[in-house]
């Protein structure tokens, strides 16, 4: 289930507890729908609303491409030493709370905390806790998953 891969409501460890899970479905689903659509990454997307997102919102389409445009963003951003820690079987180079804003850009943080109802700090605090371990479990064998794979994860099968 997608727990193992967001962390439990339950997980004293993760910060933000229930929050964490749609912080993330919002944050992959976001950068799905602004890297598909080619439009420009300021600009919000068609149909887009402030609706806080669940699993069910979320197609394996679009946590792959909002995991590939997360891995293109940071890249772009300079962080692809962090990036490349977190899909190799290595450890996890951690990342600041600066750092995961300096990576996302204002616009995303701006949108995260609109859906979510989050302040930005928070937002920030929270992926910076939580981004390594989740792109490192959604990246098996140091590659990204195929749909196939997304859609396991999504509906609690093994991956």
């Amino acid at each position: 289930m997608l727990d193992d891969v967001f962390g439990s409501s339950s997980n004293p460890a993760v910060p933000g507890g229930s929050v964490t899970k749609p912080l993330m479905i919002a944050l992959l689903a976001l950068l799905a729908s602004r890297y598909m659509s080619g439009g420009p990454k300021g600009s919000p997307s068609p149909g887009s609303s402030n609706a806080e997102p669940t699993e069910q919102d979320a197609s394996p389409t679009d946590v792959l491409g909002g995991l590939g445009g997360l891995l293109k963003q940071f890249q772009q951003g300079g962080f692809g030493d962090a990036i490349n820690s977190w899909i190799g079987t290595g450890s996890n180079k951690p990342l600041s709370a600066s750092q995961i804003s300096n990576a996302l850009g204002p616009e995303i943080i701006d949108t995260l905390s609109q859906r979510t109802g989050l302040p930005k700090d928070q937002i920030l605090q929270i992926v910076s806790q939580v981004l390594p371990g989740m792109v490192d479990q959604l990246t098996p064998g140091g590659r990204l998953p195929s749909k196939q794979e997304i859609a396991r994860l999504m509906a609690g099968g093994p991956a």
